[in-house]
């Protein structure tokens, strides 16, 4: 299935959900601590980058969608870069802030190539604040022909259920990167794509194929979804809907880097979706497109011609 660029350029992705700032420090790894059995890592370079929901918005543009991005951010140094970041993209930002909130940073430690560690600095946004995204979300609903909810469990999307009314209302297709061991509170999206993990926590383990199966369709129906995908890593992705399953193998050449892997695959299902194809029309390329982001470093995005090369 091929779609124009034109088609997609006319394609307009509403982002909800949790930014992150992602920055990165490298370094040299030459010796061991004298004051503790650590690596001493001299850092030579550091870079940043937008993460999670900005990410995904970000991933929708680069294939050459249009995006809006709309968030909760607090009022500090981190928020700061991040939306000059941002703006640098193409994304037409909506950040709401809350000054007692701390944005999202998590800092990653490169040493000869390999994460040596991570440290995260977060906290959660008060609710008021959150209420006042409902009332810019339903101002920009009209103008968006799909509606992508990228939840990262850090309190941006307290207020999902009624987003996802509302949406559905409007007759938006409605596409969730889901959280946490309770999916109730997204009922009646039109798709949800846990990993493998992910759904494990919400419906057990399974001992083959025909218990999975069984088991994410009773999910499906419970919460009036049309359907689910899940990303099965080297076992590629399955769609469950109304008419079965449909599934396709992972096509990673070279797995280098699978951060925001998960990100790439909805931004490309939302901005396929967004054009006019259907969710199995759209499968085989947001898998394709999950299977070249896994070869680059750290959070990447995939442009229209490598998709389609």
């Amino acid at each position: 299935m091929t779609i124009s660029k034109e088609q997609l350029s006319q394609a307009r992705v509403l982002v909800v959900g949790d930014v992150m700032l992602d920055r990165y420090w490298y370094g040299a790894v030459d010796r061991i601590s004298p004051e503790a059995p650590v690596p001493v890592v001299r850092v030579t370079r550091e870079e940043e980058r937008i993460g999670a929901a900005a990410n995904v918005a970000y991933n929708v543009v680069t294939l050459g969608g249009q995006a809006s991005l709309l968030t909760v951010v607090g009022d500090d140094e981190a928020s700061h870069k991040l939306e000059a970041l941002v703006a640098q993209t193409g994304i037409q930002a909506h950040f709401g802030r809350d000054a007692e909130l701390k944005t999202t940073v998590k800092l990653r430690v490169i040493g000869r190539q390999q994460q040596l560690l991570r440290m995260d600095f977060e906290n959660t946004p008060k609710t008021e604040i959150l209420a006042s995204q409902t009332a810019a979300f339903l101002d920009l609903l009209p103008r968006h022909d799909a509606v992508l909810f990228s939840d990262y469990g850090k309190g941006g999307l307290a207020h999902v259920s009624d987003m996802i009314a509302r949406a559905k209302a409007a007759g938006k297709p409605i596409l969730i990167d889901p959280k946490g061991s309770d999916y109730s509170r997204y009922q009646g999206a039109t798709v949800i794509t846990p990993n493998r993990a992910e759904l494990q926590q919400v419906i057990g383990n399974w001992q083959d194929e025909v218990e999975l199966q069984t088991k994410t369709q009773a999910l499906r129906e419970r919460l009036g979804l049309q359907a689910i995908l899940v990303t099965r890593s080297e076992e590629g992705m399955t769609l469950f809907d109304a008419a079965g399953q449909v599934s396709v193998s992972a096509q990673a050449r070279e797995v280098f880097d699978v951060t925001g892997a998960g990100d790439t695959v909805i931004a490309t299902m939302a901005a396929l979706v967004a054009a006019g194809l259907t969710l199995r029309e759209a499968l085989p390329l947001a898998n394709r497109a999950g299977g070249l982001v896994v070869g680059k470093f750290g959070t990447a995005t995939v442009s229209y011609e490598e998709l389609f090369a």
